[in-house]
This record gives structure tokens, C-alpha cells and sequence, in this order.
């Protein structure tokens, strides 16, 4: 009794010490925020490290360490082609995307996606601005509320506290420091917490991997449940659409992504992109790499299965590791689910600050009252997602996947036309907006009923790609804007 309750203690100072210091981080940094700009992009002036990991730590949240794992241990390998397409979707943005919109960002002096659609379309009335940022409020508080599910879930699982102690510790902590530093602090917080949760994610399979003689005793327990212990299973047409989903289903997202997108924002320079690519997809190839290798270990030592598939990682944690480790594995769990929050919770305060207070009630607000916006916006996003999440409505897993496809099909699409097309306009930015997000909005209910077997990302993304140069063209007698 006396052991348990010193290791119990051991583990909350472990996770009270490392979120101490990421409160110190952000008290460090408070005096640095003097305008609206530093606050939502840092003034454009981070170095190809933070931006690399920021970009990727910030992407990556409790679906690397919950979600993820859980779909490899009930699916076995063949749910691997959600990783590859997010590392092929991921590589493409960076090679595609991140130089282009740094540039044309700056040019047009846009500190949110949504003001680079207005600039970049001419539209003076301000309805594009309004549908983008209704979109992104809308899909981030779904993915807000997933992190504050995933942070109740780990302490009620590994402290055994309360589910709402938990989601109001973690939405506190991550309040704290977004609304003390902003956009530099939640970087350099990046860059720290990306490579510690990269050694824990690693260090799991990696220990456990010598202590079960090597994959040939995990193949074989994957084999044992029926399960495919190859990535493609055959040729048929269904296993083929199977694996394209996968990849697809996921891949294609990374276009349409503000909190990542912003990220690309803030760099110092664009030559320094090319070496942010290269060093953000070698950590996102290892991350993801080990949490498979979790999710096949999950399948070795639970063979009978669990009745919460999501807590896999913390299950192996607590049978398998020393006691003491669970407090680092928490603490790495949380980096990477507050790492996605803060960067969200970030963005959707410009959005209420600089695309709605800005635009609708206060074309003339000064730098310093925007930014007092920005921090008020801070608070009362962190409110609704807590709400949300305090009704616990669904998995970790669909709720990502919900918030994922809806802003990757709502911004996606018009992200790579803006910057490769010419001959569109407002109309058509409009209609590519609101039809992609309604179509993932809605895209699950048609699917769940007809069985269509199509993911809601790459339904919205295509009927927007169809929708964008459609509507343009339809009212190409009105002003169009030409990409020079």
C-alpha cells in the first residue's frame, strides 16, 4: 500500500513538474506580445527547427498516442495506410503549399487563411472571410473537444480522478500559456514537447521489442486473430479501394489545415523551408512508425482484446513498464494533445478577432485591442470546447476524424487552386468553402445509411474541387481575379 501510494506520487510530480515548466516558458515570454501580429504569427520570424516541429508536434495530437494505435490493434497493418497517407499528404503540403502561401501571405499581409482568401479573391464584402472563419470555428471546436476528451481519459485512466478533473486541468494549462505567450511561445513549447514525445513514443516499442525476442512472436499473435499481417492483403478491387481510402482519408486533409497552415506563416525565410521539410517528415515517419509498432504490441499482449481500445497504449504502460514510467508517458500523451489545442485554439481566436470583431464591429480596432480580442476569444473557445467535451458524445478517433475532414474539405480544394489556377473568383471561393464543409458535415449520416464506403474528406474535397472552377466559370461575366 505504502509502494503504490509513493509511486502514485512520483507520477503527479512528474506530470505537475514538466507542465510547470511549459508554464514558465510562457511567463518567460508574455513581455514579447506587443501587437496582434506577434501574437497569431509571431511576426513571421521562426527558424526552420520551430517551424518544422511546431508544424508537426502541432499536428500530431492524442490520435498518435489513443486513436491511432487502437486502429492498428483492432485492424492489424493494414490500418498502417492512414499513416502513409498522412506522411505522403504532409510531404506534398510542404513541397506544394508551405513556400507559396509563406510568400503570398506576407505580400498581402495576411495573418489568418481567411484574410488570404479575401485578398486573394478581392472580395470587398467580406463573405468569404465569414463562411471560412463560421467553417473553422465550427470543425476546431470539434477538435478541441477531442483533446479535452483524450486529457479526461488519461487522468481518470492513470490517476484515477475524475473525467472532468482531467479535462479542466489540461484545458488549463493549455489556456495559460496561449493566452500569456501566443504564437512564438506555443513554438518554442512545440519544439520542446515534439521531441520528447518523439523518445517516449519511440522508447515503448523499442523496450518492449528486446523483451519479446523481436516482430516474429507479434506476427504471429496478429496472424492468430485472423487479422492480415501484410499491408495489402490482395489485389482485389476491395482491398484496393480499402488501402486508397486509408491513405486518402487522411492525406489529403493536410491542405486544408489552419493550425498547420499558419505554421508555415510564420517562418523568417523561405529558403529555410526546404530543410523544415525534410527534418518535419523525419520525425512524422519515426512517430508514426512506433505507434504502429504499439498498436501490433497492444495485439501481442492483449489477445483477448479490451474493452476500451483507445487506452491500448496506457494499458500496455501500466502491465508491462516500470510503474514509475506511466508518469512520462502521461506527460507525453498531453504534450502532444495540448501541442494540437494550443495551435487550434490559437487560430480560432483570430479567427473571432481579426475575421469577426475586426471585420464586422471594428474595421478601425488598434494592434492592442485586437490583441486584448484575441485573448478574450482565447477564453471563450476553451468554454465551448469544454462543454462539448464534457458530454463525452463520441470516440476520440471520430471526432478527429469528423473535425480532420470538414476543414480539410472545406479549405483544402481552394488552398491549391488559389495558388496554381487563375481565372477563379469570389464566387467560386465561396461555393468551394461552404459545399466542402457542408458535404463532410454531412457525409457520415449518407454513408452510415447507404454504405457507401467512402471517406467524408475525400467527398467534400472532391465535391469542392468540382465546385471552386465550376461557379467561377458560371459567373465569369462578373469580376474575376487572375493569379499574376
Amino acid at each position: 500500500m505504502y509502494l503504490a501510494t509513493s509511486i502514485k506520487v512520483l507520477e503527479l510530480a512528474t506530470f505537475f513538474g514538466y507542465f510547470a515548466v511549459l508554464l514558465f516558458v510562457a511567463f518567460l515570454s508574455v513581455q514579447r506580445q506587443k501587437s496582434d501580429t506577434d501574437f497569431v504569427i509571431g511576426n513571421r520570424s521562426l527558424n526552420f527547427w520551430l517551424t518544422a516541429l511546431s508544424a508537426h508536434a502541432s499536428d500530431m495530437s492524442s490520435w498518435l498516442f489513443l486513436a491511432y494505435p487502437a486502429m492498428v490493434f483492432l485492424l492489424g497493418p493494414a490500418a498502417a495506410w492512414a499513416a502513409i497517407g498522412l506522411t505522403v499528404g504532409m510531404f506534398l503540403n510542404w513541397q506544394f503549399v508551405a513556400p507559396k502561401i509563406r510568400t503570398i501571405t506576407e505580400q498581402t499581409n495576411s495573418l489568418t487563411l481567411n484574410s488570404y482568401f479575401e485578398s486573394r479573391f478581392n472580395d470587398r464584402s467580406g463573405a468569404i472571410r465569414i463562411v471560412s472563419a463560421t467553417m473553422s470555428v465550427l470543425f476546431f471546436t470539434i477538435y478541441i473537444s477531442s483533446g479535452l476528451v483524450a486529457l479526461g481519459v488519461l487522468v481518470e485512466s492513470l490517476f484515477g480522478l475524475n473525467y472532468v478533473i482531467g479535462i479542466t486541468i489540461g484545458l488549463g494549462i493549455v489556456v495559460i500559456y496561449v493566452f500569456a505567450g501566443g504564437y512564438r511561445t506555443v513554438a518554442y513549447i512545440d519544439l520542446f514537447q515534439g521531441f520528447f514525445l518523439l523518445g517516449v513514443i519511440v522508447f515503448i516499442p523499442a523496450y518492449l521489442l528486446v523483451h519479446f525476442d523481436g516482430m516474429a512472436p507479434v506476427m504471429k499473435a496478429v496472424a492468430a486473430k485472423n487479422l492480415s499481417t501484410s499491408l495489402l492483403p490482395d489485389f482485389s478491387f476491395k482491398s484496393l479501394w480499402s488501402v486508397f481510402a486509408g491513405a486518402a482519408g487522411w492525406g489529403l486533409g493536410y491542405f486544408g489545415q489552419p493550425h498547420i497552415l499558419t505554421k508555415f506563416m510564420g517562418i523568417r525565410q523561405v529558403s529555410e523551408m526546404s530543410r523544415a521539410k525534410y527534418l518535419g517528415i523525419s520525425w512524422q515517419i519515426i512517430a508514426l512508425s512506433a505507434a504502429t509498432l504499439v498498436g501490433l504490441l497492444g495485439i501481442y499482449i492483449f489477445p483477448q482484446g479490451l474493452a476500451e481500445p483507445e487506452q491500448v497504449i496506457l494499458n500496455i504502460v501500466k502491465t508491462t513498464l516500470p510503474s514509475f514510467f506511466a508518469g512520462l508517458v502521461l506527460c507525453a500523451i498531453l504534450a502532444a494533445t495540448t501541442n494540437v489545442m494550443a495551435a487550434q485554439i490559437l487560430v480560432v481566436a483570430s479567427n473571432l478577432s481579426e475575421d469577426f470583431y475586426k471585420k464586422i464591429f471594428h474595421k478601425q480596432a488598434t494592434p492592442a485591442e485586437l490583441l486584448r480580442i484575441s485573448r478574450i476569444s482565447v477564453v471563450i473557445i476553451a468554454v465551448v470546447g469544454f462543454i462539448i467535451a464534457f458530454f463525452k458524445i463520441s470516440s476520440i478517433y471520430h471526432l478527429v476524424n469528423y473535425a480532420w475532414a470538414g476543414l480539410g474539405s472545406s479549405f483544402g480544394p481552394l488552398v491549391l487552386l488559389s495558388l496554381y489556377k487563375k481565372n477563379l473568383n469570389k464566387y467560386g471561393a465561396f461555393a468551394g468553402i461552404l459545399v466542402g464543409g457542408l458535404v463532410a458535415a454531412v457525409w457520415p449520416y449518407f454513408d452510415a445509411r447507404y454504405h457507401l464506403e467512402i471517406p467524408s474528406l475525400v467527398a467534400g474535397f472532391v465535391f469542392s474541387l468540382i465546385a471552386i472552377p465550376l461557379v467561377s466559370h458560371l459567373t465569369r461575366h462578373k469580376t474575376a481575379v487572375t493569379l499574376e
